[in-house]
């Protein structure tokens, strides 16, 4: 279970003797961040996970100045596949009825801004809305949504999710000093994503939004594969190079049985904040006629917007701070595509509007 990670800094080497012979696990890495710790084991054997963690916390606390463990364990095993739902059997239940992946083929086309501010505009339609930053190695949620200088509580073996812009928010972000690097394989990231799922309490979430990292790799085949998602939303700028990318993340999901609920055109055009006049930078209608060729919904353009960016480096999404722009307007265009395909009250669909 991931603790709550967070300053005199340890020895690394009496830490790693310290969680040396841990019974079900072997040390696979130590890193140390002032005064938290992160430890991270491969799981060997049937012995009970919560145990090892126990085991492992406990022996971290021993070397002086440690105040703050986190146990991370990898290379779990992925057990039979259920026939019917092509879902893991012991896949993660998150109790969460609509749980949606916003993804993207490759980086720098926005995929997080549009998450945070889809989120955001979910939330102000009168929806309970959770947002999970899965990108480990890059998260950027804490800054998106200023809160980059806050910790989660944990309560009842459960880490409390961070309330802001009307969202329940959970980021490695906030256990980890944004100056330093994940430095972590494969299965550490997929470990450490499940754990973000299974051990945050998002009980209470009529919709739960996955911040995705770029590409296909390891974290969206775990989701894909151990989460019963309820759809996808493939975010792309409108040039080719860009929409190549989107097309392999749009495949990934159907070959994972994973529905898509839309594509989503970011960078659309440019407007001038001085004058308005709006021009075509990368072309303009690409993921529109990429939506056609696929079969799968369109759900909308997002304009390249001074704002947009001026409200994100500032931490309040565009959709909360200036509501009646076109730019917002955009975002919430879009949210309300996305409500129809959801298990949510109707009346929704039609609040703020």
């Amino acid at each position: 279970m991931l603790g709550l990670i967070g300053n005199r800094k340890p020895n690394e080497n009496a830490l790693k003797k310290a969680l040396q012979g841990i019974e079900g696990g072997i040390l696979d890495s130590v890193l140390v961040d002032g005064d938290r710790v992160t430890v991270v084991l491969t799981v060997s054997g049937d012995m009970p996970q919560a145990a090892i963690e126990k085991d492992a916390e406990a022996r971290a606390r021993t070397v002086k100045g440690v105040k703050n463990v986190a146990v991370i364990m990898t290379a779990q095993r992925s057990g039979p596949v259920d026939p019917k739902s092509k879902k893991p059997s012991h896949g993660i239940d998150i109790p969460v009825k609509n749980i949606i992946a916003v993804a993207s083929g490759k980086g720098g086309v926005g995929k997080s801004t549009v998450a945070v501010n889809l989120a955001a505009a979910l939330s102000l339609k009168g929806l309970k809305v959770g947002l999970l930053d899965a990108d480990i190695y890059g998260p950027s949620l804490p800054r998106l949504t200023a809160t980059k200088d806050r910790k989660p509580e944990r309560i009842n073996e459960k880490i409390i999710p961070i309330q802001a812009c009307g969202l329940s928010l959970m980021s490695m972000g906030y256990l980890v000093d944004e100056a330093s690097p994940m430095i972590w394989r494969g299965p550490m990231v997929q470990s450490a994503v499940q754990q973000l799922l299974r051990d945050v309490d998002w009980s209470g979430l009529d919709v739960l939004v996955l911040d995705l990292p770029p590409g296909t790799g390891d974290v969206q085949l775990t989701l894909a594969q151990k989460v019963q998602l309820t759809g996808a939303i493939i975010v792309s700028t409108p040039q080719d190079i860009a929409l190549i990318d989107a097309r392999k993340g749009l495949e990934m999901f159907r070959k994972t049985n994973v529905p898509i609920l839309g594509i989503v055109e970011n960078m659309s055009h440019f407007c001038c904040p001085n004058c308005g006049t709006r021009s075509d930078v990368f072309g303009h209608g690409g993921a529109r006629l990429e939506a056609e060729k696929a079969g799968v919904p369109f759900l909308g353009e997002i304009p390249l917007h001074a704002s947009i960016r001026e409200q994100s480096d500032a931490g309040v999404p565009v959709v909360i701070a200036a509501p009646e722009s076109q730019q917002a307007k955009a975002f919430t265009d879009i949210a309300s595509l996305v409500i129809v395909s959801l298990a949510v009250p109707s009346q929704v669909i039609v609040q703020h509007n």
